[in-house]
């Protein structure tokens, strides 16, 4: 059998080292347009700074090492600009010429490509760059060293336009970060988004949501925003997304689907049955929705690219989809996101409800605990959970991993509290974030408390809704909400005269535990209340020019 595998990097290389494990009479030939075939490309921002200090780390393998040890015949600088399906070739370019290469089986792991929105002034710009691979990094780097930049300009608040910004403002450069969402970290919802925001004001970041660069000014020197205003630049970041590298499968003539990805089956078959594809370029299918999904993510292609190569090799393995798990450290805080945002959600018609918890890491009498805010969104009749975030200095990944593999296998609510998670006093709580995450929506779910989210608030209190804020006097000095009621929740019991029984209370504290005990308080002695959830920390991270 003779496979030939276009791309390498996470998707292709697994496959081929894969393959070569499981068949050693397989003929397997990678081809790649780049210079480098086996990179690390998440860890290409954090050499921009210097936290990676050398680049020969970023280069995971070279053509002749992965002859050596896997007999791979792997061809750098050699592009496939066309596949001829019916005599089962490819019409390969390299630096000298072309040349027709035959397989028995093609793998298609292109890759995706950067976004660059149409702006005016952007092809004479000297000083605008992507980084999605080696040779961007290098131009990127070259540039940096040779022009001393002062200033950067970052378009795009995601994952890697995120990076980028932490890592040249370590560098020393003043960063702007241009975000045309209404907040950045588009994949998290507004609230859990808006410690990230804050973290990067804390850190000096300028940061602009809610418009966009229209026009490059003075061959990248300035950028025009939608407003009016006038950003200096000495260097300009595009990070807006990417799109599935797919132009030879569209000229070939394979089935593509949202966005021009390509359209593959449970074996990643495309609709030739001699050609498969993984990775970036291929649609998936979301767990969670059953519809298709574009998740441009290093472990999905790393996945794929080894499941395939076990269909390829006679085993019989199913391509289950996608729930899209991601993470990013901004400075000292890390945001992580599983399955559906509460926006896709509440898009798809299913009936939800949200909690956020406030815990620490780890045991809060042992030095150096920190605090971590989860979300969780879940159906209230099922308990299925939908999607989960987290933000926090430490321990977010440990507990994002945990809700994602809940999530993957079908876990509930109630399943939640049920978990063993390690604990020592170093490493975690008794009843870890994600059990208290679960114990609360399930207080939910049986009724034992009714919450009234953040956004919600103004209206609620709009209606006749009073705020009792359950804190101690000393916290207030910290903000406090505005015509609200305090009580500290020491004192409720002797102080139930001053609430009026005809009146519903939005009870709050600080996280919310508080506000809890108050709530079951307060309803066994004829009060009507609802608990603010995430109380005064969340409201207070998202909504701070409300509060008093």
């Amino acid at each position: 059998m003779k496979v030939v595998i276009v791309g390498g990097v996470a998707g292709g290389m697994s496959a081929a080292t894969r393959l070569r494990r499981l068949d050693e009479t397989a003929e397997i030939i990678v081809l790649d347009k780049g210079d480098y075939v086996s990179f690390a490309n998440c860890g290409l921002p954090y050499y921009v700074s210097g936290e990676i200090s050398e680049r020969s780390d970023l280069l995971l393998n070279t053509p002749e090492g992965l002859k050596a040890r896997f007999n791979l015949d792997v061809r750098v600088n050699n592009e496939v600009i066309a596949i001829n399906r019916d005599a089962r070739t490819v019409t390969v370019k390299t630096p000298t010429g072309e040349y027709e290469e035959s397989y028995d089986k093609l793998l298609l792991s292109p890759g995706s490509s950067p976004v660059v929105p149409t702006i005016a002034g952007y092809q004479e710009a000297r000083n605008v760059f992507t980084l999605r691979n080696v040779e961007n990094l290098d131009a990127l780097m070259n540039y940096l060293d040779h022009h001393q930049p002062k200033n950067a300009v970052v378009v795009g608040a995601g994952f890697i336009g995120l990076e980028m910004v932490e890592n040249l403002k370590l560098k020393g450069l003043d960063v702007t970060l241009i975000e045309k969402s209404p907040h950045v970290l588009p994949p998290l919802d507004e609230e859990m988004a808006a410690y990230v925001s804050q973290e990067l004001v804390k850190q000096g970041v300028d940061v602009r949501v809610n418009t966009s660069v229209v026009e490059i000014l003075n061959d990248g020197q300035a950028v025009r925003l939608e407003d009016g205003t006038v950003l200096a630049s000495d260097v300009i970041i595009m990070s807006v997304g990417v799109k599935p590298a797919t132009d030879i499968a569209k000229k070939a003539g394979l089935a593509l689907g949202m966005r021009e990805g390509i359209l593959v089956n449970d074996t990643y078959q495309t609709s030739d049955e001699h050609i498969y594809a993984v990775g970036d370029a291929i649609i998936v299918n979301n767990q969670l929705t059953n519809e298709e999904a574009l998740i441009s993510l290093a472990s999905p292609a790393n996945r794929q690219g080894r499941q395939v190569a076990d269909v390829l090799a006679g085993k019989a393995r199913q391509n289950k989809g996608s729930i899209g798990t991601a993470i990013v450290r901004v400075f000292d805080l890390s945001a992580a996101s599983t399955g559906l945002t509460e926006r896709q959600v509440k898009a798809s018609g299913k009936p939800y409800h949200v909690v956020h918890t406030r815990g620490n890491d780890h045991a809060g009498y042992y030095p150096g605990a920190t605090a971590i805010t989860l979300k969780l969104i879940f159906n209230p009749e099922t308990g299925e959970l939908y999607g989960a975030q987290g933000v926090g200095a430490k321990g977010v990944d440990k507990r994002l991993d945990v809700l994602a593999t809940a999530i993957k296998a079908g876990l509930t609510v109630e399943d939640l509290p049920e978990l063993e998670l390690t604990y020592a006093p170093p490493f975690g709580v008794a009843k870890d974030p994600v059990n208290m995450l679960g114990y609360v929506a399930l207080n939910v779910m049986e009724g034992l408390t009714e919450t009234v989210q953040w956004h919600e608030v103004p209206e609620k209190l709009a209606t006749g809704m009073v705020l009792l804020d359950v804190r101690n006097e000393g916290e207030l000095s910290k903000g406090r909400f505005p015509n609200s009621l305090n009580i500290p929740l020491n004192q409720l019991r002797e102080r139930l005269d001053e609430l009026d029984k005809q009146t519903t209370y939005i009870v709050s504290c600080a996280s919310g535990q508080r506000s809890y005990l108050a709530e079951r308080l307060l309803k066994q002695h004829g009060v009507k209340v609802k608990n603010l959830d995430g109380s005064f920390f969340l409201y207070s991270t998202v909504r701070p020019e409300e509060l008093i």
